[in-house]
């Protein structure tokens, strides 16, 4: 008889998140026991008795998760998990910092199901948070030419060397300090994804309905007012103004079940490792 799933929850920021505790617990984990504070210099001693306390061929049963609301924390620490594995002594892990790997796959996978991307001009919105950062590095992975905006162009370029260094993708970093400059930007995009914060527009209407070379929008803000002004959060692909439009609710559905199925997959193997790339992978074959 098999062990019990168990899953570490190992978090960045001092107490672990619930959010991701339940979709652990849904996704199929018996038993999820979190950690908070959790760094590269305190994470090994937790690994080591992740890996040696089973045998062979009972270590899937054991998982890691990584969450946090800092990415870069959380790519430290995934790479500080992984530096502890050797041969066969590992386990599977999962980075989902901020929710960021998750939401912007199923983001740009209903965007890409939506249309083509490469070749296409993308611009995120608002983009230097965890979950745009990603979204414009996925998009450039399909070969979009990706504008990342920010009120900051330090903050922007910031963030797009950190995608180059980790993705090795080339993104346009612009500075768009309000809603008639981030509309600016926007003129000549077939593509555009709002990531900003929780109940901060980034756009009016007016700014994109008639706009004859955009093709998509997607919002991930489902807090009013969405950041979008003119989709909304329920848009599952609808149509307005001749765009198909895709609110965070709309999308927020694939990615819970992206979620789940990543938890439900680390427990299949112990070697498997869930970054945007695999991430988005699952988030494709789904969409």
């Amino acid at each position: 008889m098999s062990l019990k799933k168990l899953l570490f929850q190992f978090d960045t920021d001092s107490r672990p998140a619930s959010f991701d505790t339940v979709v652990a617990y849904d996704g199929g984990a018996d038993q999820v026991i979190g950690y908070g504070g959790v760094t590269p210099e305190n994470v090994t001693p937790l690994v080591e008795g992740a890996i040696f306390t089973r045998p062979p061929r009972e270590k899937k049963n054991t998982a890691i998760f990584i969450g946090g609301s800092d990415l870069l924390a959380g790519q430290a620490l995934l790479e500080a998990v992984r530096n502890v594995f050797f041969a066969g002594f590992r386990v599977s892990v999962m980075l989902d910092s901020n929710g960021s790997n998750t939401t912007a796959a199923a983001g740009v996978a209903k965007i890409a199901a939506s249309t083509p991307v490469a070749g296409k001009k993308a611009v995120v919105l608002a983009g230097t948070g965890p979950v745009g950062q990603r979204a414009a590095a996925l998009l450039a992975r399909e070969g979009a030419e990706v504008l990342l905006t920010s009120r900051e162009l330090e903050r922007a370029e910031k963030a797009c060397a950190a995608m180059k260094d980790r993705f090795g993708v080339e993104i346009e970093p612009v500075e768009a300090c309000d809603d008639d400059a981030r509309g600016r930007v926007i003129r000549s995009a077939q593509i555009v994804f709002a990531t900003g914060a929780a109940g901060v527009r980034l756009l009016e209407e007016r700014h994109w309905k008639d706009l004859e070379k955009l093709e998509v929008l997607a919002d991930a803000n489902a807090t009013p007012p969405l950041g979008i002004e003119g989709v909304e959060m329920m848009d599952r692909g609808e149509r307005r103004h001749g765009k198909v439009c895709w609110g965070a609710i709309g999308f927020g559905t694939l990615k819970l079940a992206v979620h789940k199925a990543c938890i439900a997959r680390l427990f299949q193997r112990n070697d498997q490792i869930f970054d945007a790339e695999e991430i988005y992978a699952i988030a494709r074959e789904m969409a």
